[in-house]
C-alpha cells in the first residue's frame, strides 16, 4: 500500500510539473489573440490625426479590457489599476494620460468602426483554432439570442435611449450576440437602444458567419424575410416554433401523431404580395415538460432529428454567455452616463468577454481540465496585482497616492442631492411642524399637584 501511494504521489507531482511548464503568462496568452494584424486592422479603421492625443489605440483598448476584468469600488479605481498594469507591461512605449477624465475623452474620440474592426480581427485566430473541430455533420452550430442591459438614469441616456419595458423604467441597451455553441464562444454582436430589433441585428451579422453555419434560435426569431435572408446567405437555421407560426403541411397526418415532415411557411401578407412559400422541415421533439417544435431547411440526411434535438439543447450556452457577461464581469448595469461613451463601454466589455472565453477554452485545451471563465478571471486579477508590483518606485508611489486620494476624497457639496424628479419613486415630503397648544386651568392644577409646586 505504501509503494502504490508513493507512486500515485509521484505521478501527481510529475503531472503538476508538466502543467506548470505548459502554463503561459497572461500577457503572452493575450498577445496570441491581439496579434499585430489585429492592431493593424484597428488602426486602418481609425482614420484622422491623433498626434495631439496622449492615448494610443493600444493603450485605450488595453485599459478598457483590463477595467472590465479587474475589481474596484469605482470606475476611477479600476482605471488606475488597469493603467498601472499597462504601464508595467509596456515600459518602453509612450505612457498614456493619468486622469480618468482624460481617458473618457480619448474613448469618446475612438470611432465605433474601430471596435468592429478589432472584433473582426479577433474572429480570425478564433476561427483558425476551433471552427473545424466544432462542426457536427459538416455544419457549425451558432446560437443567436438577445438581452437588455440597464444603463444609468442620466438625463441624456433617458432622452436618447428611451424606455424599453415598463413605464418609467431605466434606459436600456439591447445586445444581440452570436455564439459558437459547441464551445460557448462569443462570435459576433450588435448593439442598439432597448427597443432595437433582434431580426435586424441578425441580418446585419449574417456576413460574419463562417461557411456552412447552422443558426439556432428560439421562438422569437420568426419571420419570412429573416428566413429568406438566412437562406440567401448560404447558411441554414434551426428555430423553435410557437403558436404564432402558421404552417401548411404536405401530409394529412393529424397534429397529435405528427413527428416530422415537410411544410410550407407562407404568411398571408406574402400571399397577397405574390411571394413564393418556403418549403421547410418541421420536427417534433418529445420532452418531459412539453414537446419542442423545430423548423429547419435541412433534410433528414443532413440533420437527423436526434442530432437536431441535441444541438437545440446547446442553445442554453448562449444564455450562459450573457450570464457570464452580466454576473461574472458585473455588467448587469452599465456605468458611464453619456450616449457616446456608454456604447463604447459596451463594445469594449464585449471584446473583453470574447477574449476571456477564448482564453478559458485555450486553457482547457492545454491543461486538459475543465475550467470556467471565473477561474481564468481570477488568474487575470492575480496577474494584474503582480504586474502592478513590478512598477518602478516613482510610478508605484504615484499609483498608491492616487488610490488613497480616491478612497479618502470627500468632495464638498455645492448643489442639491437631486437634480430632477426621480421616476418610479415617491416624492419626499418633509415632516410638518408640530402643533402648539396652551395648557388649560385643569392641566395647570394637575401639573402643580404632581410636581409639588404652587399654582402660578
Amino acid at each position: 500500500m505504501r509503494r502504490s501511494t508513493l507512486r500515485r504521489a509521484k505521478k501527481r507531482q510529475a503531472r503538476a510539473r508538466r502543467l506548470r511548464a505548459k502554463k503561459v503568462s497572461f500577457p503572452r496568452a493575450l498577445h496570441q489573440f491581439l496579434t499585430p494584424q489585429v492592431w493593424k486592422q484597428g488602426h486602418r479603421a481609425w482614420q484622422g490625426k491623433h498626434s495631439d492625443c496622449s492615448w494610443s489605440l493600444k493603450a485605450i483598448v488595453w485599459v478598457q479590457l483590463l477595467m472590465t476584468w479587474v475589481k474596484g469600488d469605482s470606475e476611477q479605481e479600476r482605471f488606475l489599476k488597469a493603467r498601472a498594469f499597462f504601464v508595467s507591461q509596456h515600459a518602453h512605449e509612450k505612457r498614456p494620460g493619468e486622469t480618468w477624465e482624460g481617458f473618457q475623452q480619448a474613448l469618446r474620440r475612438l470611432p465605433i468602426p474601430v471596435f468592429r474592426a478589432l472584433a473582426e480581427g479577433l474572429r480570425q485566430p478564433i476561427g483558425r483554432r476551433w471552427i473545424e473541430g466544432a462542426r457536427i455533420g459538416g455544419w457549425l452550430p451558432i446560437g443567436c439570442d438577445g438581452s437588455r442591459l440597464e444603463c444609468a438614469r442620466s438625463e441624456q441616456l433617458e432622452k436618447r435611449l428611451g424606455e424599453a419595458g415598463k413605464d418609467d423604467s431605466a434606459p436600456m441597451m439591447y445586445v444581440t450576440a452570436l455564439a459558437l455553441l459547441p464551445l460557448g464562444l462569443l462570435w459576433a454582436w450588435r448593439l442598439d437602444k432597448g427597443t432595437g430589433s433582434e431580426h435586424q441585428h441578425l441580418t446585419q451579422m449574417l456576413p460574419t458567419l463562417p461557411h456552412q453555419s447552422l443558426l439556432v434560435a428560439d421562438a422569437a426569431y420568426l419571420g419570412y424575410e429573416l428566413y429568406r435572408s438566412i437562406l440567401n446567405s448560404g447558411a441554414a437555421f434551426l428555430v423553435r416554433m410557437s403558436s404564432r407560426a402558421y404552417l401548411y403541411s404536405e401530409s394529412n397526418v393529424p397534429l397529435k401523431r405528427f413527428r416530422e415532415g415537410w411544410v410550407h411557411y407562407w404568411p398571408e401578407y406574402i400571399q397577397k404580395k405574390g411571394g413564393p412559400p418556403l418549403r421547410l422541415r418541421l420536427l417534433r421533439v418529445r420532452g418531459k415538460k412539453g414537446d419542442v417544435w423545430l423548423l429547419t431547411n435541412l433534410a433528414k440526411k443532413d440533420l437527423p432529428r436526434r442530432r437536431a434535438s441535441q444541438i437545440y439543447r446547446w442553445r442554453w450556452r448562449n444564455e450562459g454567455l450573457f450570464r457570464t457577461f452580466k454576473r461574472t464581469l458585473d455588467k448587469t448595469k452599465l456605468r458611464l452616463r453619456t450616449t457616446p461613451v456608454v456604447f463604447r463601454e459596451t463594445e469594449g466589455a464585449l471584446l473583453a468577454l470574447q477574449l476571456l472565453l477564448a482564453l478559458t477554452v485555450q486553457m482547457m485545451d492545454e491543461e486538459k481540465t475543465k475550467a470556467s471563465p471565473r477561474r481564468f478571471l481570477l488568474r487575470i486579477r492575480g496577474a494584474v496585482i503582480r504586474g502592478v508590483a513590478t512598477l518602478g518606485p516613482r510610478q508605484l508611489q504615484r499609483y498608491q497616492d492616487a488610490l488613497e486620494e480616491i478612497h479618502d476624497e470627500c468632495p464638498e457639496r455645492t448643489s442639491s442631492k437631486t437634480r430632477r424628479p426621480w421616476p418610479r419613486r415617491k416624492q419626499h415630503k418633509p415632516p410638518k411642524p408640530p402643533h402648539l397648544r396652551r395648557l388649560t386651568e385643569r392641566q395647570k392644577a394637575l401639573m402643580a399637584k404632581t410636581l409639588g409646586v404652587p399654582l402660578q
